[in-house]
């Protein structure tokens, strides 16, 4: 029971009688110690409304990768971080095991056609020819999966879905920060199963 201590100081202009306050209490019972900062844990790369969550076989393995990897970082955590610094490690790898068992939870995987042929489709991987005459190559992959650095595209980038369905020979055009590109369609292939990078 918390014990609030008044005192009579007369009238006041709002018409109280008096003043009340709450003793002072222990810094022990307080949370003065407690992590009060917001964990701010960036985002996964977002998937387009109503868009599902596909994968490759690679990208699968790498959401399952992944998740081993946090399970192992949160027993570290618990084993060998103290009071705040637990806590916040805590919340942070907590939040990102969440978005990660929804990714895992939503992932549709789509392994490469029996029979590719020259179609363009999720997983693809295809070198394409831009109107400067050079040759790019580019595999499409989930949103998870995606590194242009390594030429992995996500599908719903807008280079992917000017590439999606067309055929060696055909041209696409997709829209560049420089303006449109079009581009030829050099090859396209599947990798293997057991080789899917």
């Amino acid at each position: 029971m918390l014990n609030i201590a008044c005192r009579d100081v007369g009238p006041t202009p709002g018409g109280l009688a008096g003043a009340c306050h709450a003793p002072r209490v222990s810094k022990a019972f307080t949370k003065e110690d407690a992590v009060d900062t917001a964990v701010v844990v960036p985002g996964r790369a977002p998937l387009p409304a109503g868009a599902s969550n596909y994968v490759t076989p690679r990208g699968l393995e790498l959401l399952r990768a992944e998740s081993r990897e946090l399970a192992r970082e949160r027993a570290e955590a618990e084993s060998g971080l103290d009071g705040a610094d637990r806590t916040h490690a805590l919340m942070v790898l907590n939040r990102r095991k969440a978005d990660l068992d929804e990714r895992l939870a939503s992932a549709v995987l789509v392994s490469a056609p029996e029979e590719p042929g020259d179609e363009v489709r999720f997983g693809a991987e295809v070198r394409v020819r831009g109107e400067d005459g050079r040759e790019r190559s580019y595999q499409i992959v989930g949103v998870d999966e995606a590194n242009p650095g390594e030429g992995r595209i996500a599908f719903p980038s807008p280079l992917a879905r000017a590439l999606l369905g067309r055929r060696v020979g055909d041209a696409a055009t997709v829209r560049t920060p420089r303006g449109d590109e079009e581009l030829e369609l050099l090859a396209v292939g599947y990798p293997p199963p057991e080789n899917a990078r």
